[in-house]
Parts: structure tokens; sequence; C-alpha cells
């Protein structure tokens, strides 16, 4: 990723957090962290990744939330960030500290056995 890519998923990340907290008034959007924003080198598209706290049918139903406001979000991106285009958002759901909470339980396990 090249360096302005880098900075605007930097900046993106900020302000998602921001709009998704404090502008968003979709019940189905429970607790919700931004983990990472990869836009592409052109911009056209920003792979937004987040974990939601809570069962699955809480985070299917954040991010069905997320696709509906998807509009208003990258509304919102462009006036603050003066962007001329404004990346197609594409939220994932990021199973990386799931993965990391995982590892960890199994070696606490291991020194239990120990």
């Amino acid at each position: 990723m090249n360096m302005r890519a880098e900075r605007v998923g930097e900046q993106m990340k900020k302000e998602l957090m921001d709009i998704i907290n404090n502008k968003l008034k979709d019940p189905r959007v429970g607790f919700l962290t931004i983990t990472d924003v990869q836009p592409t080198n052109d911009l056209s598209l920003a792979k937004v990744y987040c974990t939601v706290l809570g069962s699955d049918k809480e985070r299917e139903d954040t991010f069905k939330g997320l696709e509906k406001a998807k509009g208003f979000i990258k509304s919102e991106i462009g006036q603050r960030m003066r962007l001329r285009i404004v990346p197609e958002l594409q939220f994932e759901y990021d199973e990386s500290i799931e993965y990391g909470n995982r590892i960890e339980q199994l070696i606490q396990d291991l020194h239990k056995k120990d």
C-alpha cells in the first residue's frame, strides 16, 4: 500500500469510529470496534475490518445495520475528509482477535497441565 493510501486509511478509521459512535442511530449496530481500514492504492475501495462484542446474532444484526447505513457513512466521510472520490466501503468481520484469544487459551491450558 502506498503512503497516501495508508494515511487515508488511518484517518478513515478515526472518522468511521466517530461517525458510528456519535452519528449513526441504527439500533442494530451494537458495540463495534474498527480494527483496520485498508484502502486500495487508487482509493476506489476500502475494506473496513470490524469486531463486534456479543453473540453471532448481534454480530449479524450489526453488519446488516452497517450495510444499510453505508450511503450515510460514505457521505459523512466525504464531507469530513474532503476526498474527491470517496472509497466504496466494504465491511468485513475481523477474526484475528478471536484467533488470538483462542491461541492464548490453548497456551494457558498447556501451562495448567504442567
